[in-house]
């Protein structure tokens, strides 16, 4: 069965039906459930710059990145508000704050899935794109989207608690850099390969993804926070960190989540049901190289 260009968390709330297989298709992106012209006009519009201009001013496409800023607003809002609230006065404690930021991500899928992916993490989108699973010129696009959402969530904060808030929800290494670095890479990569799972495999249960994917997220930040902060996500550790002015490590933060949701969405990808041979699947590798 042949799946959209993008996937999502809805499993069965848009899909489309295989006459061929007569069961139903996962799809992530609303606007490509809307969108009717076939392959072949995009590769042309593409070719002439038209097919990038015309997908910026369609409104679903508006509608997507909407929700991603909202989604990542709330997500960055929630979890670094109440790491500063536990710091002013202890009551959220460290379990608490885990809990906070599955629960957010739980939510947000549940709100946003179906209309935008809910990816609400540059490196999920580009974990997505890497694997084929969302079209890379949607990718600058939802970056750039997320990042904002995040530095303008940073910025309310700082507002409401002032500069306290920068030094509580800046991500920072305990330990050295090379050991949250390849923590990070870890958290993410699970965090990645769960979220291929629920988003792009019919094996998958899509209507549980929420509790999978923030499941995911608390448990990593279970183990995790206490050493680099479990970030998993550029765009949290950007926002308040061009905010509060402090880059440190910042780089950690970077490199160790797009590496991670990469490799990921790649490893999810040598799990998924084929009927070819190895070899075909070997000299498949070599002629795209």
């Amino acid at each position: 069965m042949a799946r959209r260009e993008d996937d999502s968390y809805t499993n069965g709330s848009v899909f489309e039906v295989s006459v061929e297989e007569g069961r139903k298709d996962k799809s992530e992106a609303f606007a490509d459930v809307v969108d009717e012209h076939p392959p072949e006009a995009d590769e042309a519009d593409d070719a002439d710059g038209l097919g990038v201009c015309a997908m910026l001013s369609s409104v679903p496409f508006i509608q997507q990145l909407i929700a991603e800023f909202l989604a990542t607003f709330f997500l960055i809002f929630a979890g670094c508000g109440v790491i500063t609230v536990n710091q002013k006065n202890g009551m959220a404690t460290f379990p608490g704050i885990a809990v906070v930021w599955g629960m957010t991500v739980m939510a947000m899928i549940h709100a946003v899935g179906h209309v935008s992916g809910a990816h609400i993490n540059p490196a999920v989108t580009v974990g997505f794109a890497v694997s084929r699973r969302f079209p890379w010129r949607k990718v600058p696009a939802y970056v750039v989207v997320q990042m904002v959402a995040a530095i303008i969530a940073s910025l309310m904060l700082r507002l409401m608690f002032g500069r306290s808030n920068e030094v509580a929800s800046v991500t920072a290494p305990t330990g050295s850099n090379v050991q949250s670095l390849v923590l990070e890479f870890i958290v993410t990569f699970y965090l990645m390969f769960v979220i291929m799972a629920v988003a792009t495999d019919d094996r998958a249960v899509g209507q549980m993804a929420g509790l999978a994917v923030g499941g995911t997220i608390l448990l990593n930040a279970l183990f995790a926070g206490p050493v680099s902060g479990a970030s998993m996500n550029p765009a949290r550790s950007i926002g308040p960190a061009m905010v509060g002015n402090k880059y440190t490590s910042l780089w950690v933060y970077i490199l160790g989540p797009f590496a991670g949701a990469a490799a990921g969405a790649w490893a999810y990808n040598l799990l998924r049901p084929t009927d070819r041979t190895l070899g075909e699947i070997t000299n498949s590798a070599r002629r795209n190289n």
